[in-house]
Formats: C-alpha cells, sequence, structure tokens
C-alpha cells in the first residue's frame, strides 16, 4: 500500500509540473492578457495608434490572447488608463507613443509582477538621462534608414527643386525622420550635382517647423500651405492626424505629393492619390512579437530596435507615382537600402535608437 500511495503521489506531482510547464509559467495564451492605452491621437489617426491596436488584433486572432484597451482624448487620461490596465490584471501593458513614457515607467516600477512596454520611446530618468526598468520593453524604430530612401526620392522627384518636412512636437521619434530626410536629400543632390532644398528642418542646427501637437489638423494645413507658398511640392509631414490637414493642404493645392509616416498612408488614408510613398514603423509586427514573447514567458526588458535589416522600418511602394519614379532612381534607392543593411552606409541621427 506504501509503494502505491507513493506511486500515485509521484504521478500527482509529476502532472503538476507538466501543467506549469506547458503553461508557460502562467502566461499561456488562453488566459494572456494583452492591454493597450493610445495618445491623444486616438485609434483611427491613420498612423501610430492604429498600427499598435492593429497589433492586438493580429495577436488576439493569431495567438489566441485576450486584449484590451483604452483610448486616451488627452493628457489627463493617460494615468487613469493606465491604472484601469493595472487594475484588470493586464500581463503586459503598452503605451503608444513619447507622451506616455513617465505613466508607463510608474506603472511598472510600482508594479514589479506585470509587464509594460512603450511605443516610439525608451525610458529615462528626471535629467532625461537613459535608464531600464526591469519590467518594461522599449519599442522603439531607427526612421532615420527608411526616411533617408524617402528623401532620396522626393528630391529626385521635385519639379520646383524644394520639398519640405515639419513635425508635431520636437521629440526624438519625430526629429529622427527629418534627420533621415534631410540626409536623404543631401545625397540625391551630391550624386546627382543638384541643389534641392529642404525647407522647414535644419538638421545641423536641430530646428525647424512643428505644428505643436499631434491633434490639430488646421495647424497642420497652415504649415503645409506655408511650404507650399514657399516653392515645395513634395512634403513628409511627421505629426500623427496633423498630417491629415497636411494632405488636406496639398490635396487643394493640385501639384503638391506627400511622404507618409508610420502607416502606409495610400492604404491607411483617403489621400492615396497624392502619397509618393510612406516611411513605413512595422508597429503591429512589433507589438504582436512582444505578445508572443509573453505568452511564452520569454518576455525581457530588451528593448526592440526597428531597422530596415529586421524590416521594422521600410519604405512603402510608390503606388500611383510608380511610373513617375524614374528607373534609375529605383535602383539606386535599393542599392543604398542594401548599403544600409550591410553596413557600409550609416545613417546618423542624435535621435537614433539604441
Amino acid at each position: 500500500m506504501k509503494k502505491l500511495a507513493s506511486a500515485v503521489s509521484m504521478i500527482a506531482a509529476s502532472a503538476l509540473v507538466l501543467s506549469a510547464c506547458g503553461s508557460g509559467g502562467g502566461n499561456s495564451a488562453e488566459d494572456y492578457l494583452a492591454c493597450m492605452v493610445s495618445d491623444s491621437g486616438g485609434w483611427d489617426d491613420q498612423s501610430f495608434n492604429q498600427s499598435g491596436k492593429q497589433g492586438m488584433e493580429n495577436a488576439k486572432k493569431n495567438l489566441g490572447i485576450d486584449e484590451k484597451d483604452a483610448e486616451s482624448q488627452g493628457d489627463a487620461d493617460f494615468k487613469p488608463n493606465v491604472d484601469n490596465m493595472v487594475q484588470a490584471g493586464c500581463n503586459l501593458t503598452f503605451g503608444v507613443g513619447f507622451l506616455l513614457e513617465d505613466t508607463i515607467q510608474e506603472a511598472a516600477e510600482a508594479n514589479p509582477d506585470l509587464n509594460f512596454a512603450l511605443i516610439d520611446s525608451t525610458f529615462s530618468d528626471a535629467d532625461g538621462k537613459p535608464v531600464t526598468v526591469d519590467n518594461a520593453k522599449p519599442v522603439v524604430f531607427n526612421t532615420a534608414e527608411a526616411a533617408y530612401l524617402a528623401g532620396y526620392v522626393a528630391a529626385a522627384t521635385s519639379k520646383s527643386g524644394k520639398v519640405g518636412t515639419f513635425g508635431g512636437i520636437q521629440i526624438p521619434s519625430v526629429t529622427i525622420f527629418m534627420d533621415g530626410f534631410a540626409d536623404g536629400v543631401e545625397k540625391y543632390n551630391k550624386d546627382n550635382k543638384k541643389d534641392v532644398k529642404l525647407l522647414g528642418w535644419n538638421k545641423d542646427k536641430q530646428d525647424g517647423s512643428f505644428s505643436g501637437d499631434f491633434e490639430n489638423q488646421g495647424q497642420g494645413q497652415e504649415l503645409t500651405k506655408q511650404l507650399i507658398s514657399q516653392g515645395a511640392d513634395v512634403i513628409m509631414p511627421v505629426a500623427g492626424p496633423v498630417g491629415l490637414g497636411a494632405a488636406a493642404a496639398a490635396k487643394d493645392a493640385g501639384d503638391t505629393k506627400l511622404v507618409w509616416v508610420d502607416s502606409d498612408g495610400y492604404e491607411s488614408t483617403e489621400y492615396g492619390d497624392i502619397i509618393l510613398t510612406s516611411v513605413v514603423k512595422e508597429i503591429a509586427n512589433a507589438v504582436e512579437d512582444t505578445i508572443k514573447e509573453g505568452t511564452e514567458d520569454k518576455f525581457t526588458n530588451e528593448p526592440y530596435i526597428g531597422t530596415l535589416e529586421n524590416e521594422g522600418v521600410g519604405l512603402a511602394p510608390y503606388h500611383d507615382f510608380d511610373d513617375e519614379v524614374p528607373e534609375d532612381v529605383k535602383k539606386k534607392v535599393e542599392d543604398l537600402k542594401k548599403q544600409i543593411i550591410d553596413g557600409s552606409l550609416t545613417v546618423e541621427s542624435e535621435s537614433t535608437p539604441k
């Protein structure tokens, strides 16, 4: 009887061990709750909030997780929205955008048993110096690489010899686009002995045009009208939904093209017929990959950095403008992309994530 009891005990213990292993430490996809809080641009910004939400929906479909989200109307919503996710017991909570840095960092430090991720920013201390948080992952993108290619194409297809850009707020996740774009224009000029002018941003001085937020589409229209009045016929707004104001102004002008950012604007906006190309962040893929790590109990605080090499960033197709981009320019852009990937060409920005 003692041997039988001992055998039964061993079988029961083995079953418990196998059960624990199968659940990934309690993080199996079936009982995994991933959550996301938008910034003030909202889920329908046709930009990075929308891309983040798409990643959540993909994870729910492909991984079988549960998901919960909260849309912020303004900065005052950030803390209560994140607090609600903590109270809901979310295994992983994403904050979308630089503006949620403080809120996500505070929540992560106060809740070491839960995991967090911040899209489009790293973490820093009170003096702005980079810090790591044990249970929080920065999800960032080296968009300067893809914006470099966009700048080259913009300069090559400009008929006026002037292109432009402006940002929403002067923060690293915005200026990194503008830096890459500036260098791409400069590379085109150097290669072709041209003098295409860039309006709206001076990389050396880190000074340029900004709307002041990511919501005011009217301000986006005004800044775009100013750039058009100065002669720009290809413009890259780096300002989330403010870019829709830029698109409206460009559409009215009739002879102005846009370079969209974050998502493929040809697919995500109603202005596809004026979008030359887009500097794309594959935010949805990064979100799904981060959630998958969590379900497999492999989540770490190591930053995810999207690059051309890992396809975390890229240049969208030229769509309706494919015939207007010369074949030699297309070939050169592909060559530049290969050089960036193999390391023979480095695109530099003060805001390059590390």
